[in-house]
């Protein structure tokens, strides 16, 4: 009897040390979670506000305020291997470019708005593109999966570099007719997103007192500049200088031809 009531104490004591150690890892792995933006709490939507769903949420990233700065053209393959490139610049519209992943669980809620929820309405009526990275970063079959038909879908991890993305779901406007990067930021839904498009679009004065895209904005001759500037900075580059004789003639092969002489 003796010994069979030391074996339960031993047995006890095991079970006390293994729940110990589940609780200090469950402890662990929440702390962690919570670092990266993940809230676990059934009433909470992962902002602070309690919610009536009981799922967890994960959090819109807190993006830091950056300077104005110029967009880029977003270069890459589609789903179907084809190579693509998509004119952000000089555009006559706005653009929105979603980046999105096939294994962020945010993104998916994105990806079934874009292919199954209809016409998007995009505030501004910007052009919507969205982005992935390349096919040697992500999975081609689920990005053909869950890419929309009628809106373009470019795998580019030189966009996600240039456009120096921070997580995803992530969004950004940019105003072709001036090139510049208007607006940006994370968020959970697609609501939310056209939230902080139309606040954008407040900030940079592209709206009119009813709301609507002014026709009047400008832009192009901006545009046109900062083309110019980078074509400068691309002849410097190859040590090419203002005044070079170079600039004032042809290549030999495209030489007029000669007339010969009688």
């Amino acid at each position: 009897m003796a010994v069979l009531v030391t074996l339960l104490a031993v047995v006890l004591a095991l079970l006390a040390l293994l729940v110990a150690g589940l609780l200090r890892s469950h402890a662990e792995i929440l702390r962690a979670l919570h670092q990266l933006g993940v809230d676990m709490d059934p009433a909470s939507d992962g902002t602070g506000v309690t919610t009536a769903v009981g799922a967890p949420v994960v959090r819109s990233a807190q993006v830091p305020k950056r300077p104005s700065r110029t967009a880029a053209d977003v270069v890459g393959t589609t789903p179907e291997h084809d190579a693509i490139s998509i004119a952000v610049i000089g555009a006559k519209q706005l653009t929105l470019l979603a980046f999105l992943s096939s294994g962020c669980g945010s993104c998916h809620a994105f990806w079934d708005v874009f292919r199954d929820g209809g016409p998007v309405e995009v505030p501004g009526g910007a052009r919507l593109v969205c982005v992935s990275k390349d096919p040697s970063e992500e999975s081609v079959a689920s990005i053909r999966r869950l890419a929309p038909l009628d809106i373009p879908t470019v795998m580019s991890s030189a966009a996600w570099a240039a456009y120096d993305v921070p997580v995803a779901p992530f969004f950004v406007l940019v105003d072709g007719a001036s090139g510049d990067v208007i607006g940006e930021g994370a968020a959970n839904e697609w609501g939310q997103v056209q939230s902080l498009l139309r606040t954008a679009l407040d900030d940079a004065g592209l709206l009119d007192r009813k709301g609507n895209l002014r026709a009047d904005r400008a832009g192009k001759p901006r545009a046109d500049a900062q083309r110019e500037a980078r074509a400068d900075r691309d002849l410097l580059a190859a040590g090419i200088k203002p005044g070079d004789p170079s600039l004032y003639s042809l290549p030999s092969a495209e030489l007029p031809p000669t007339a010969e002489s009688g």
